[in-house]
């Protein structure tokens, strides 16, 4: 890996990344020396106190590591909030949220469920994350119907959120190499007598080639990410729905917006280095082993393995569409219709920031939108922009 210039931590942020190196090394000893990167990404993220996003490092906005579409405008969680809406009628007017952020998104979408007169019973938030769960609960305290899980629970009747939550599950690498695949894992090495970290490959399990459609047709030295965890969250899913669903005799579903692809383009032969990158002061690079639990690691989401595991666990695929065609059926361009357009000051940030969620050249295609459910019609505006056949 080449040196990176990237902007200096301050001294207890160091101190705090080089506590989990030494944790992580540990582990990778008591490993026999090895351990998948799957679980090296989960340290780096969750790892108590010290990982990414179970520390105490700002994540989100202008002073943390990347910017989320709730924290660019508002009209984003209100254009959620009018699409579940038209939902309630089909469950229970109960919402799920994973993986919350800063809460703007929970703030957006119930100020415009006040506004609206949308009746919102529960607004779970399933939250790891100690230091976002402190800023969600001042950010939210004006609204009684939030409440706050440890996990998910084993069954849940209403709409399921989910924004920028796969992308940040941990993944598993594979290598094609001369003599066929071979999984990528992470071991230490010492070099000018100071331990890092080095990829370092071993036999694979052959269910996880088994995941990469026309496997044996990409070509020597491509390297690239399987989602299991993911997966493994989306049949989770499918049991908690499909339970309360069973409990209730109401339908529900769950809406995952982030930036990925069906497999047909997630495993295109030219994109032979994968997907993987971190996050760190709205810096993008591609070296996980930099300053871990200070920076994110993420993984475009394999969008077609998504939907393939939600249909096992029993949902039903409703839509597959962009984050552009989501936003504007749900009717985001009537919410900024509101602000006058004469008045500049406020009209222009807004319209400025609609268009970056669904401008093709910025979020609006890199982004898609999955839902899967049970016992849901979706809307036929909905699927208007429907591409589940690339699935």
């Amino acid at each position: 890996m080449q040196k990176l210039s990237l902007p200096a931590p301050a001294p207890d942020a160091l101190n705090a990344s080089l506590a989990l190196q030494h944790l992580i090394m540990h582990e990778i000893a008591a490993s026999d020396g090895w351990i998948s990167f799957s679980r090296y990404m989960e340290l780096a993220l969750y790892a108590p106190d010290l990982g990414y996003y179970s520390g105490g490092a700002t994540k989100l906005g202008k002073d943390g590591d990347f910017t989320t579409a709730p924290e660019i405008t508002p009209l984003f969680g209100a254009a959620l909030a009018q699409m579940a809406g038209g939902l309630f009628a089909q469950t229970t007017s109960q919402v799920m949220e994973f993986g919350a952020g800063t809460g703007k998104l929970a703030r957006d979408f119930l100020s415009e469920c006040q506004l609206s007169g949308i009746a919102v019973e529960r607004y779970f938030i399933v939250e790891l994350s100690g230091e976002l769960r402190a800023r969600q609960e001042t950010l939210l305290r004006d609204f009684p119907q939030v409440a706050w899980l440890d996990a998910m629970p084993a069954a849940f009747s209403g709409i399921v959120l989910g924004n920028e939550v796969l992308d940040a599950m941990p993944v598993q690498l594979l290598i094609k190499t001369g003599q066929g695949w071979r999984e990528v894992g992470v071991a230490v090495a010492d070099a000018d007598s100071e331990a890092r970290f080095v990829y370092r490959e071993r036999a694979v399990d052959a269910a996880l080639v088994a995941q990469i459609p026309a496997a044996d047709a990409l070509p020597v030295g491509y390297m690239t990410e399987v989602h299991p965890v993911a997966a493994g969250f989306m049949r989770s899913l499918a049991q908690m729905l499909l339970a309360g669903q069973a409990a209730s005799g109401k339908g529900g579903l769950a809406i995952l917006i982030d930036y990925g692809f069906p497999a047909a383009e997630f495993y295109h032969p030219q994109r032979l280095q994968g997907s993987l990158m971190c996050h760190y002061r709205h810096h993008s690079h591609p070296d996980p082993f930099y300053l871990p639990g200070l920076q994110d690691i993420t993984a475009h989401v394999d969008f077609t393995a998504m939907a393939r595991a939600a249909l096992d666990g029993g949902l039903d695929l409703l839509a597959y569409t962009s984050q552009a065609g989501c936003l504007l059926e749900a009717g985001i361009a009537d919410l900024l219709a509101r602000v006058p357009a004469d008045q500049v000051l406020s009209y222009l940030p807004q319209a400025n920031a609609l268009q970056k969620l669904i401008s093709p050249a910025e979020m609006g295609e890199l982004f898609k939108v999955l839902i899967v459910g049970s016992g849901i019609e979706l809307p036929e505006r909905l699927l208007r922009h429907d591409r589940s056949h690339r699935l």
